[in-house]
């Protein structure tokens, strides 16, 4: 179990037991209220500096718990101060798992059931909240603090903390015994490629053939399944895209980090309290064509704004990226089709499939393994259409057959499948040359052409 500093296992204060605990815990409860209390609108006021509310917080805190004369050990005393503290500066009980590099995810499946991810594997921590209200108020904050709601007429909620983290809630009466909160976290300086190269992500071949084809201004998909690390990988491709271009990103709720100095972050925004206001990512995707990008990268594709995507990449805003949630690069192609289908515009199958053989030109799939890694099991390139259907070449693919270690972690790592891409005379055109190296065959045999 893991137990998180400044929590007791039923979410109170540490270092006691019984009615020592109970008797903190009240303590805890009642300085918390004094101090919203003393500070009412002051704490949710946006001129008032973070540094200097958490002084005017810990100055009242220290008072209220002087007017107590309650006799604490220094533990208890510290104990107790940074509980109130992270209730009301920051998100209640989980606000230590935030604080925790190692944690990658949080998941609070109710107020007494408190989960985290760490490398990649899932643990139950001994964190909890006081109930369900408290909890809500923790998603209230979180929510508010963007500019969203969650409540009876909205029960689910896409959201974002401050650092980027990005944020799902669920309520009554959808979540039976929430709320329910889950947390996908981001490193607070981005992975860079080096970073993925040295963790097994992909392999340094790999890089630089991705390198090439962003630079070359090919339009990629990065596809996965749920928590592959779609978006780390979206945000390292993106890091390939020149300096002095003009780039539109487009999400439901913000998580890209690009670090270019010409970048536009728009985002979607769901209906207000009156069913009004919705700003739909296919109605961003339209607007962007309008604001001159060089590069348009749309957080993730699942709906009907694949067909906006797919125009947009076959309108000349080459080297375009989007993440699509899939089981295989076969799969991607299926479900790009359906999303565009879902368009309304009632296309024939086959001129969808033509769009996708012109627009896309590079899959690459990400996988969660056994052993909890996120690996690149994939890299194919879209080599156009053969009669109704399109067809995807394998160049890269993650060798399974090189087994597992004594620590039960996959030995193996991406291989080429020595197939010459056919872009290669594109990026040339583009000027830039790929290495005839990284093509080099390792031990696979020459796989066909995969047809959809």
């Amino acid at each position: 179990m893991v137990t998180a500093v400044g929590r007791a296992p039923d979410g109170g204060v540490p270092g006691a037991s019984g009615t020592r605990r109970r008797s903190l815990d009240d303590l805890r409860r009642r300085l918390q209220h004094q101090v919203i209390q003393d500070l009412g609108p002051h704490l949710y006021d946006q001129a008032v500096s973070e540094a200097h509310l958490r002084q005017e917080v810990e100055t009242r805190l220290a008072r209220a718990l002087a007017d107590e004369r309650v006799v604490l050990s220094a533990g208890e005393r510290r104990d107790v101060l940074q509980a109130v503290a992270d209730d009301v500066l920051g998100y209640g009980p989980i606000e230590v798992l935030l604080r925790d590099p190692t944690v990658n995810e949080v998941m609070v499946n109710g107020p007494e059931r408190v989960y985290v991810e760490r490398e990649g594997k899932m643990v139950r921590t001994e964190v909890r909240f006081d109930d369900e209200a408290h909890v809500r108020r923790v998603v209230d904050k979180i929510v508010s603090q963007v500019g969203r709601r969650i409540d009876e007429a909205t029960p689910m909620v896409d959201a974002r903390l401050p650092d980027g983290s990005r944020v799902n809630a669920m309520i009554h009466p959808l979540a039976i015994d929430g709320p329910f909160v889950t947390i996908r976290r981001f490193a607070a300086e981005p992975y860079r490629v080096q970073d993925l190269v040295r963790m097994g992500t992909l392999s340094d071949q790999v890089a630089m053939f991705i390198d090439a084809c962003v630079r070359g201004r090919l339009n990629v998909v990065v596809s996965g399944g749920t928590g592959t690390g779609k978006t780390t990988m979206c945000n390292v491709l993106s890091s390939f895209i020149p300096a002095d271009e003009r780039i539109i990103t487009i999400e439901d709720a913000k998580e890209l980090q690009l670090q270019q100095p010409h970048v536009l972050c728009c985002e979607a925004r769901p209906p207000n309290i009156e069913g009004r206001g919705e700003v739909r990512i296919r109605d961003l995707v339209r607007n962007a064509l309008r604001m001159r990008p060089d590069r348009i990268v749309v957080g993730e594709v699942r709906g009907a704004e694949a067909l906006d995507m797919l125009q947009a990449m076959n309108t000349g805003h080459d080297g375009s990226i989007t993440t699509v949630h899939s089981n295989s690069p076969r799969d991607t192609l299926s479900r790009i089709e359906t999303m565009a289908l879902m368009a309304g515009m009632e296309l024939p199958v086959r001129v969808i499939r033509e769009q996708m053989a012109s627009a896309l030109d590079l899959v690459v799939h990400l996988s969660r393994l056994r052993d909890g890694t996120r690996r690149v099991t994939h890299v194919s390139e879209v080599m156009g259409m053969e009669g109704d259907v399109v067809v995807l070449q394998d160049l890269y693919l993650f060798d399974f057959a090189m087994g597992t270690g004594p620590d039960g972690r996959f030995r193996g790592r991406l291989k080429s499948t020595g197939i010459r891409p056919a872009c290669t005379e594109r990026l040339a055109d583009a000027g830039v040359a790929l290495d005839p190296s990284l093509f080099a065959g390792e031990g696979f045999l020459r796989r066909p052409a995969v047809r959809r």
